[in-house]
């Protein structure tokens, strides 16, 4: 029994290496890779925009109301959405810009609101303000949410650079601890197959190995919603998804 434990246990150790690099994506030529379009739509009432008051270090922010339209809507098509296929473990490569992600604080908003980066990359903040500023990241897990990184920049400190690995969530929410009227999303790509949705709710996912993929709608405050899609070599797929108002 001793000498089966302990084979079992030189297999264990043997087979983590192999377990990780399976968890990692693997970038291969995909031939006759077929494509996946659609549209988002929205549902309901559109939320008017929440609205905070500028209450500190107005000469850089303003002053008056900030007002952030977490739930943009055109004509009936969700904006600041990303579409995305899940748990896909190799195909195309990652695009060139996704291996560079920067975040600019620039008159106390968070530029762009909405972005995408690679899983287990760099993220940077410049903070191009005059004021300090605290960043505070949220790996989004559901309803509920996990702090990755919460970070003091003074102006001195121009940039940041950080390493996100989000395990379980998809993205992460941006505040400011020091602003309560700073607000941004970051969308974490643990593959290349995905897309932001166009203002008229149209996405395309492109060079994508036949198969059956589970796929998502997400929406930094509506949530997700998913489907499945079936994709065959050199044709197009079409799926559209419908987000309702909470």
């Amino acid at each position: 029994m001793k000498k089966a434990l302990t084979a079992l246990t030189l297999i264990a150790a043997a087979g983590l290496p192999f377990a990780a690099s399976t968890a990692t994506y693997n970038v291969v030529d995909v031939a006759n890779g077929g494509s996946i379009i659609g549209n988002v739509n929205f549902s309901g009432a559109d939320p008017d925009p929440k609205i905070f008051t500028i209450t500190k270090d107005n000469d850089t922010c303003g002053t008056g109301e900030r007002k952030i339209d977490f739930v943009r809507v055109t004509n009936g098509a969700l904006n600041d959405t990303v579409v995305y296929l899940k748990k896909v473990k190799s195909g195309k490569a990652f695009p060139a810009e996704l291996n560079k992600r920067e975040i600019n604080q620039d008159k106390c908003n968070f530029a762009p609101f909405l972005s995408v980066m690679k899983n287990n990359n760099k993220l940077t903040v410049l903070n191009s303000d005059p004021v300090l500023h605290n960043i505070h990241t949220y790996e989004l897990i559901g309803k509920a949410r996990k702090t990755v990184f919460n970070i003091s920049q003074p102006p001195e400190l121009t940039r940041i650079n950080k390493t996100v690995k989000l395990k379980r969530g998809s993205a992460m929410k941006l505040e400011c601890d020091a602003h309560d009227f700073m607000h941004g999303y970051v969308f974490v790509a643990k593959n290349p197959y995905f897309a932001i949705v166009k203002d008229d709710g149209s996405f395309v996912i492109d060079n994508v190995p036949e198969g059956e993929y589970n796929i998502a709608a997400w929406h930094g405050l509506l949530g997700e919603k998913k489907g499945k899609v079936t994709v065959t070599a050199d044709s197009k797929t079409s799926i559209d998804f419908t987000i309702e108002a909470k």
